[in-house]
C-alpha cells in the first residue's frame, strides 16, 4: 500500500459550487486533493513510481539513462561534480545542478533504478542538510553568475524553486518526512522575508517563474493544513509577473522581444496554479486567451512558437529553444488536473510527439538549443535569432554545450515528467487516461481497491489504444469510473469492452465510463486519424494527422566537428547536419474535398523499438509537389517562404514527395507554401 500521507480523511464535506460536475460525487480520499478553501480539483496527481513507461516510451527513458541524462557528471564535470555549490562545493550555485537533479530524479524511480538514485541522493541529502536556522537553504557564498557582477546567493529564490521540485518528487517516491518539516520552515522564512527582499530583488528571473514555487506551496499547503502557506500564496502571486493582465489586457505576446521564451514557457501555467485558491473566471480565461495569442503571434507547426530568447514572431525559421519545451510540457502537466480542459492534453501531446523527440540525438548525447519548423541546414552560421552573438552561430548544431548549456542540464525533465503525467487519479474515486503512450500504471480506486492496468499502443503512430486491467487474485470485481479523453482533432471515436461495442464519442470530451470492472477486461479506445491542415507565416499550410505534424523527407548528411575555437565554452565535438535531397517544395492548392485522394498514408507493418529518426519513421505520407527554383538558401536556412498561392510563380513540374512525422525529422519542412496546380 501506498504511505498513509495518501489517505487524507476530511472532517467535514469539500465545498464543490466551483466545480458543479462534481457536485453529486464523492470525493476521493486515497490520493492528495485541494484542503479546502482551495478549489478541489478533478484530477489528482499518483505517486511518482506509480507509473510505468512501455514500448516506445521505454526505449527513450533508458536511453535518457544510458546517455547524458545518467551521465551528466561524467560528460559536464565543470558544474556537476563535486565542486557544485548544491553540494556546497564553490563550483556553480545557480540552477544548472538542480536542473538536471529535476529530470534525473523522476527518471530514477519511474525506471526503479538504483545507480540512478543513488546519484539523486547526494544532492537531495545535501539541500536538506543545509538548511539553516532561519530556514533558508542552499549555497549561502557570493557567486559571480556574470562577470563582474557579486549577488548574495542566499536571497536568490530562483535556483531554490528548482530545488522545491525536486523534493516535491522526492517526498512522492519516498514519504520522507523531513522534507515536510524542511519546506514548512522555508516557506515560513519566504513568507517573513518577501515583503524586503521580493522576487525580484537579485534576477528577474524569480518573479516570472515563480508558479512553480507557488505549486509546491499549495502541494505543502494540502499535506499539513498550515493556514500561513494560504497567505505566503497570496504575496507570492502578488509579486509574480501578471500574466493574468497581460494576457487578458496587454499585448505580450503580440510584440517580439516583449518576454523571453523560457519565462513565458513556464509562467503560462501560473494563473490557473493561483485560480485553486481564488478560482475566478479571469484566470482560467487568461490562459486560454494567452494560449491562443501566442499561436496566432508566435506559433508554430511543431506546438512551439518563436522564441530564440525573447518572442520573435512566427517565421518558420526562427528558433524554438529547448528549454521551452520541457517547460511548457511542465506548465501543461501542472494544468491539467487543475482543469481538465482538453486542449491541454492536445497541446502537451503535439509538443511531446514533434517538438520534444527531434531536439536530441537518438543516443540522447547531443541536442539542440534552438530548432526551426522549416530546418534545412544545421551548421555553425550566424542567423537571423534575437540573441546578440547567436552564440557563435552554434546554437542549432547538436552538441552537449552548444547554444547555451541550461539545455544540458535542463532537457531531461521532459520524458520522465511526461511519463509522471499520462494517467491521474480522479476526484470520483476512478482512475484517468488523459494523454496516451504505452505504460502500465498500479493505483488504488474505489473504496482502495488496487488496479493494474497496461496500456498498449503504438499511439501516435497508430489509432488503437488497449488497456488491460488486472486486479488482485483475491478481488473477484471493483466498481470506479474509467476517465478517457478524446482528442479535438478527432472526429469520432469509438470505445468497446472486451471485443464488443460500448459507445462513439465526438472530439473535444473527456468519456467516463462506470461499470463494474473485473480482471482481465480490455477497454479498447479508437481514435480515427484523418488528414487535416493548419495555416502559418506567409499563409503557408502545414500537413497534419492525429497529434502528429508532418514533415518533408529529407536526405541527411553527418558531419562530426572538432571545435578548435572555442570548446570551453561550446564543447569539444559537435555535429553538422546537411541536406542530400532537395528541399524547396510547395505543395498544390486544394480543398478539403480533395485531401485524402490527394495524401497517402503508408505504415509500417512492424513498430520500431525506437521510432524517433528518418529511417524508422513508422508512418508515412505520400502527395504530390512542386519545386520552387527561386526558393534557395540565406544564412544557411530557408530563405524568405513564399506567400501561399502567388500565382504565376515559376515552378517546377509536379513530382511525388514523402512525407514523416516531424519528430522523426533532423532537416525538414513543415510549413509548405501553395502553388497552383
Amino acid at each position: 500500500m501506498y504511505s498513509i500521507r495518501y489517505v487524507l480523511f476530511f472532517a467535514g464535506l469539500l465545498i464543490l459550487t466551483s466545480f458543479p460536475s462534481l457536485a453529486q460525487q464523492k470525493t476521493n480520499v486515497i490520493y492528495i486533493q485541494n484542503r479546502s478553501p482551495l478549489r478541489p480539483n478533478p484530477y489528482l496527481e499518483l505517486p511518482l513510481g506509480a507509473i510505468h513507461a512501455e514500448g516506445w516510451l521505454k526505449e527513450i527513458l533508458l536511453r535518457q539513462k544510458n546517455g547524458a541524462t545518467g551521465q551528466l557528471d561524467k560528460l559536464y564535470p565543470l558544474v556537476m561534480s563535486q565542486r557544485n555549490g548544491w553540494l556546497g562545493g564553490d563550483g556553480d550555485q545557480w540552477e544548472r545542478g538542480p536542473y538536471w537533479i529535476d529530470g534525473l530524479l523522476p527518471l530514477a524511480y519511474i525506471l526503479n533504478d538504483k545507480e540512478l538514485i543513488s546519484k539523486t541522493k547526494p544532492w537531495v541529502e545535501w539541500a536538506i542538510q543545509s538548511q539553516r536556522e532561519d530556514g533558508n537553504f542552499g549555497p549561502a557564498k557570493d557567486y559571480p553568475y556574470e562577470p563582474g557582477i557579486q549577488r548574495d546567493n542566499s536571497l536568490d529564490w530562483w535556483p531554490r524553486m528548482v530545488v522545491l521540485k525536486i523534493l516535491k518528487q522526492y517526498y512522492s517516491a519516498t514519504s520522507d518526512r523531513r522534507v515536510l518539516d524542511m519546506l514548512t520552515r522555508y516557506f515560513r522564512y519566504q513568507l517573513k522575508q518577501l515583503p524586503s527582499q521580493p522576487l525580484d530583488r537579485w534576477t528577474f528571473w524569480a518573479r516570472y517563474r515563480a508558479g512553480d514555487n507557488l505549486m509546491v506551496v499549495y502541494w505543502l499547503y494540502n499535506l499539513t493544513g498550515e493556514s500561513f502557506l494560504l497567505e505566503l500564496a497570496d504575496l507570492m502571486h502578488k509579486q509574480t509577473f501578471d500574466y493574468t493582465t497581460a494576457f487578458l489586457e496587454g499585448n505580450l505576446l503580440s510584440q517580439q522581444s516583449s518576454i523571453h521564451c523560457v519565462n513565458l514557457a513556464q509562467g503560462m501555467k501560473e494563473p490557473l496554479i493561483y485560480y485553486q485558491q481564488h478560482p475566478e473566471q479571469k484566470y482560467a480565461e487568461s490562459v486560454t486567451k494567452g494560449f491562443a495569442d501566442l499561436r496566432k503571434y508566435n506559433g508554430l507547426a511543431h506546438g512551439l512558437y518563436g522564441g530564440d530568447e525573447t518572442l520573435h514572431g512566427n517565421n518558420p525559421t526562427q528558433g524554438s529553444e529547448l528549454c521551452s519545451a520541457v517547460e511548457m510540457m511542465f506548465s501543461l502537466e501542472s494544468i491539467l488536473p487543475v482543469t481538465g480542459q482538453v486542449s491541454y492534453a492536445d497541446q502537451l501531446e503535439k509538443v511531446a510527439f514533434n517538438a520534444l523527440p527531434t531536439q536530441a540525438t537518438d543516443d540522447y548525447m547531443n541536442r539542440q538549443y534552438f530548432q526551426q519548423a522549416n530546418q534545412v541546414m544545421v551548421t555553425r552560421y550566424i542567423r537571423n535569432f534575437a540573441e546578440d552573438g547567436n552564440h557563435q552561430g552554434t546554437d542549432v548544431c547538436y552538441g552537449l554545450l552548444t547554444g547555451f548549456a541550461c539545455c544540458t542540464s535542463n532537457m531531461h525533465q521532459g520524458w520522465p515528467k511526461f511519463t509522471q503525467n499520462l494517467w491521474y487519479a480522479t476526484a470520483d474515486k476512478g482512475l484517468a487516461a488523459l494523454v496516451y503512450a504505452p505504460s502500465e500504471v498500479k493505483a488504488y480506486v474505489g473504496e482502495g481497491t488496487q488496479v493494474t492496468i497496461q496500456e498498449q499502443t503504438q499511439y501516435p503512430f497508430r489509432e488503437n489504444i488497449q488497456f488491460k486491467l488486472t486486479l488482485d487474485k483475491k478481488t473477484k470485481a471493483v466498481s470506479f469510473p474509467f476517465h478517457l479523453r478524446i482528442p479535438q482533432w478527432c472526429k469520432r471515436a469509438t470505445i468497446s469492452i472486451n471485443g464488443k461495442p460500448l459507445r462513439e464519442a465526438d472530439g473535444n470530451q473527456i468519456v467516463v465510463i462506470s461499470r463494474e470492472w473485473k480482471s482481465g477486461d480490455v477497454l479498447e479506445l479508437t481514435l480515427p486519424m484523418h488528414i487535416f491542415r493548419n495555416r502559418w507565416h506567409e499563409n503557408s499550410i502545414s500537413v497534419e494527422r492525429g497529434p502528429l505534424t508532418y514533415a518533408l523527407r529529407i536526405e541527411e548528411q553527418w558531419n562530426k566537428v572538432t571545435n578548435t575555437k572555442d570548446p570551453d565554452v561550446y564543447g569539444d565535438t559537435y555535429y553538422e547536419v546537411r541536406p542530400k535531397s532537395d528541399w524547396n517544395y510547395a505543395l498544390l492548392a486544394m480543398d478539403d474535398k480533395e485531401l485524402e485522394q490527394a495524401f497517402r498514408v503508408e505504415q509500417k507493418e512492424q513498430m520500431p523499438v525506437y521510432p524517433w529518426n528518418l529511417d524508422n519513421a513508422p508512418v508515412l505520407i505520400r502527395t504530390k509537389g512542386k519545386k520552387i527554383p527561386s526558393w534557395g538558401i540565406y544564412n544557411d536556412m530557408t530563405g524568405p517562404i513564399p506567400f501561399s498561392v502567388i500565382y504565376g510563380l515559376e515552378t517546377g513540374p509536379e513530382e511525388e514527395i514523402t512525407l514523416i512525422p516531424y519528430g522523426c525529422s533532423v532537416l525538414r519542412i513543415s510549413q509548405f507554401p501553395v502553388t497552383a496546380k
